[in-house]
């Protein structure tokens, strides 16, 4: 898989939290980078917080930075980039990489989130649905592309969330976006479910994606799994589980 180059930041000179970090309060307030694995059920500002809670106590820290670059669903397992101290000034540039992803699409089905936080609906069978089908309308979805996001989004509509005007049952109407697919692949199917690979630019909904490629089908679909496997040139393989980190902090 060819990845763009001109997006990726120079990770060269950052420091990273590892199995060996000696930490000290002057580390963690010059800056220092955590490869997260987030835990489904947690949000990205959960990570955070936690971390945040952790160093402070730890260092007895009264004020510390800590944000992260690139938010997941709850319901998303994955890479996520947490910056502490004087790094957090570098989270713009880490939002602007490019992403790969690994996800589960079920079809046969549309949820109003897009995913599995909500009830199914519109039922279909997909009885006769092959992966030569898939595979045909897949294609479509490469390259540059106009793809509305989720209503149940972090995106702001006057200065409120998608989100929160969704739950209050506000018409909300999306504006579409140009995003690029870089590649996207299928890695399994056993109906209804399709696995799927994909790399994208910033900015791009997987939950979409997923809508989208069951519309085009005419059966429906919702993402039911998704996994955040690298952002840039940095690897959830070089990342460590959130219950080991915190260990790593605290021992």
């Amino acid at each position: 898989m060819e990845k763009d180059q001109k997006t990726q930041i120079n990770v060269q000179n950052l420091r990273f939290f590892n199995e060996t970090t000696q930490l000290s309060k002057e580390l963690v307030e010059e800056g220092l980078v955590f490869l997260i694995d987030k835990p489904i059920n947690w949000t990205s500002f959960d990570v955070v917080n936690k971390l945040r809670y952790a160093l402070r106590l730890k260092f007895g820290i009264k004020k510390l930075k800590v944000g992260h670059a690139g938010t997941l669903d709850p319901l998303a397992t994955g890479l996520i980039i947490v910056c502490c101290g004087r790094y957090t000034k570098i989270i713009d540039q880490l939002l602007n990489e490019n992403k790969v992803y690994t996800a589960e699409i079920k079809l046969g089905a549309t949820t109003a989130t897009y995913d599995a936080e909500s009830e199914e609906l519109n039922i279909k069978s997909t009885d006769l649905m092959d992966q030569g089908q898939i595979q045909a309308v897949i294609e479509q979805y490469k390259g540059p592309i106009q793809q509305i996001p989720p209503i149940y989004s972090a995106i702001k509509m006057n200065g409120t969330s998608a989100y929160e005007l969704a739950r209050k049952g506000k018409d909300v109407v999306m504006k579409p976006r140009s995003v690029e697919i870089f590649d996207l692949s299928i890695v399994n199917y056993e109906n209804p479910f399709l696995e799927i690979s994909t790399h994208v630019s910033k900015g791009t909904y997987i939950r979409s994606l997923a809508h989208d490629i069951g519309s085009s089908l005419g059966v429906g679909a919702y993402l039911s799994k998704l996994r955040r496997e690298s952002i840039g040139a940095l690897l959830m393989s070089q990342g460590l589980q959130l219950e080991r980190v915190l260990s790593l902090i605290n021992g």
